[in-house]
């Protein structure tokens, strides 16, 4: 198991959920902190870079990973962790929150590694860990647009992998089945707090688990891809 003691990680979507389960975990295990979610919140970690930054915008992202390595010297590891998602028919999806999730899952994890891959490479190695989604390995009923945008990040980051392992990065993706937080619990965007799904369900600490296993790895080898469901979910193949 490989330290990550004084190794400097960018989270994405870091304010709560998965990606505050992740910082938290990564922190605990010695790792200085760049979080990036629009809530700017720094989870009270002492040390931690924390501005508010949406993913669609890479300009804010480059301001981020650049005040990061300003501060903690360089660039080791990036979990693109922020997404949005929406439940429901087709037909029935407004199109502004299928932009959404386009915009965020997609286009997001593009520019979170538009504005940190280049530091990685400067470093000479690291780690980028695109927190991506059952729904990004098949295609689920009413879920259309989120497979989408899923199928999208994970393709991005197993392409990203080819050109990146030459220069000593590892490219993941991480793909969890239902993870049981506030996630598309808005209203219109088709989970509630009442679901009967929800208490079998995984924990976003269960997620930041696999991370962390990912990224202490040694570094002779690569896990391309964690997928991994709860027991009480369907097996489609």
């Amino acid at each position: 198991m490989t330290s990550l003691e004084g190794k400097v990680a960018l989270v994405t979507g870091a304010s709560r959920g998965i990606g505050a389960a992740v910082a938290r975990q990564l922190a605990a295990h010695g790792a200085l902190l760049g979080l990036a979610s629009r809530a700017g919140d720094d989870l009270g970690i002492e040390g931690a870079v924390a501005r508010p930054t949406d993913v669609r915008d890479r300009a804010q992202l480059a301001a981020l990973a650049d005040e990061t390595v300003a501060r903690h010297g360089g660039l080791d590891i990036v979990v693109a962790n922020a997404g949005v998602g929406a439940y429901g028919p087709f037909l029935d999806l407004d199109a502004e929150l299928a932009d959404e999730m386009m915009d965020v899952n997609a286009k997001g994890v593009i520019n979170t590694a538009a504005a940190t891959v280049p530091h990685l490479i400067a470093r000479g190695a690291g780690d980028f860990v695109s927190v991506a989604s059952e729904a990004g390995r098949r295609g689920l009923p009413f879920e259309a647009v989120y497979c989408a945008s899923k199928f999208a990040q994970v393709g991005f980051t197993r392409a990203l992998d080819h050109e990146l392992r030459p220069q000593g990065i590892r490219c993941t993706n991480v793909c969890p089945g239902g993870v049981a937080t506030d996630f598309a619990m808005d209203e219109g965007r088709g989970r509630t707090p009442e679901m009967p799904e929800l208490p079998g369900m995984m924990s976003a600490e269960d997620v930041a688990d696999a991370v962390l296993f990912v990224l202490t790895r040694p570094r002779n080898h690569r896990i391309l891809e964690v997928a991994f469901r709860p027991m009480t979910e369907t097996s489609w193949g």
